[in-house]
């Protein structure tokens, strides 16, 4: 006779002592996600990373995007997420109450961007993401979808490559989707200048 298990949940305690320095898992709701990067996933998310990082030098801002950064929504108790790069304003890591321990940023005050490069677990991406990156105040989300993986409903049909630039307006965000050729807009860093085919891995 065939058993089966429900998988053990964990605290976000658990989470930061097993898997903290992980990167590859978060936690959502206390079960445990394997954010399932490859290769190409890295290349992409590093190369957009590089961007955004050389845009932040030549204006002189005083942020920073860390190698690796959980993110702890105060509202749920067992969920870190890690997007796949972070942009933090320096000047408010001081008011963090767990940085000093920990890479972990609980305010959504002291983030800027946050990214999240698409894997098979998508529905994160588009849905419950968007929804905690909002509650948290983040003025701006993008989700790089150089796969085409996202529902029709969220990148359209037919399904293609898509970067979409999710801007905080009140307390929800507007979305732009732009594809292959296009030169996305950021609110955030308005004068940056690149497509989704400067961050395509090769084929």
């Amino acid at each position: 006779m065939m058993t089966y298990t429900t998988p053990k949940t964990l605290t976000f305690p658990e989470f930061i002592q097993d898997y903290g320095d992980n990167p590859n898992y978060e936690l959502i709701d206390g079960e445990l996600r394997n954010m399932e990067p490859t290769g190409l996933h890295e290349l992409v998310a590093g190369k957009v990373t590089a961007r955004i990082n050389a845009e932040i030098l030549r204006l002189g801002y005083d942020w920073t995007i860390p190698r690796t950064c959980l993110i702890k929504p105060p509202a749920t108790e067992a969920t870190a997420l890690r997007p796949d790069a972070i942009v933090l304003e320096d000047n408010k890591l001081s008011s963090e109450p767990l940085w000093s321990r920990e890479p972990v940023i609980t305010l959504g005050s002291s983030i800027k961007l946050v990214i999240e490069v698409v894997s098979t677990n998508w529905q994160d991406d588009y849905a419950r993401k968007v929804e905690e990156y909002a509650l948290l105040g983040i003025p701006e989300y993008w989700i790089v979808d150089y796969r085409s993986l996202g529902g029709i409903e969220f990148i359209g049909r037919p399904k293609q490559p898509t970067i979409t630039i999710c801007q905080l307006v009140d307390r929800d965000y507007q979305r732009k989707l732009y594809r292959l050729n296009e030169v996305i807009i950021s609110p955030l860093l308005p004068e940056l200048v690149f497509a989704l085919n400067d961050v395509m891995p090769p084929v």
